[in-house]
């Protein structure tokens, strides 16, 4: 049997390092920073909600915001992959305008991904859909993001009861720097830890026609 290797512990820092840190803060401007702030290039964030809300080309329009920043990106679409329906979202979202810095990955396992981000200019900002397609464990995501530190991983995940749904999905959630729930094309920032406080309309006519409906069923 093979030695498993111990991960090495991270040094201590002294007050004076501490107070000397300078990450790596994104320009965040208009709406995304009035509903996020401005974010470091580091740890996690999760995206969730129903399945048809909107949350596949609210993840696009986030990751073409990173692209346009200058960020290499990378959109694993571990559930869904390659199909009609992500061509149509990518044309809807006009994905071509950053295709320098944008890179879908068709049904790339997490196993695989570890090894493309190992290499030279690999993605900067990672999202994965869907944290339940993932077969992670929480200990192994924890790993994930150990192991790359100056990376940003957006996990997107299906909710219940207004929640991220599953085990691995809530650790996430209440690890995460940033908490995104989208519901009725609106995507609504319920945590960040970076400065913002709102919320970001996926699609102005969808969102209408939603809660227009949605209006409509509670006074019936």
């Amino acid at each position: 049997m093979s030695e498993v290797t111990p991960r090495k512990n991270k040094r201590a820092l002294s007050p004076n390092e501490v107070a000397t840190y300078k990450p790596e803060v994104l320009a965040f401007t208009g709406e995304w920073r009035g509903a996020i702030g401005l974010p470091e290039l580091k740890g996690a964030w999760i995206v969730f909600g129903d399945s048809g809300h909107g949350k596949t080309s609210f993840a696009l329009k986030l990751g073409k915001y990173f692209a346009q920043l200058g960020k290499r990106t990378a959109y694993d679409s571990i559930e869904e992959g390659l199909s009609l329906s992500m061509r149509d979202a990518f044309l809807r979202t006009g994905m071509s305008d950053v295709s320098g810095k944008f890179l879908l990955l068709d049904k790339e396992p997490i196993s695989e991904l570890k090894e493309r981000l190992k290499k030279r200019r690999s993605p900067e900002v990672i999202i994965i859909d869907s944290v339940q397609y993932t077969n992670l464990k929480t200990k192994e995501y924890k790993e994930l993001i150990d192991d790359f530190p100056n990376k940003l991983f957006i996990f997107i995940s299906h909710e219940k009861n207004g929640e991220p749904k599953g085990a691995l999905a809530q650790a996430i959630y209440y690890d995460a720097f940033v908490c995104i729930r989208v519901q009725g094309f609106i995507a609504n920032v319920t945590k960040t830890r970076y400065g913002g406080a709102g919320e970001i309309t996926i699609s102005e006519q969808k969102a209408r026609e939603y809660w227009a409906m949605a209006k409509k069923k509670e006074k019936e």
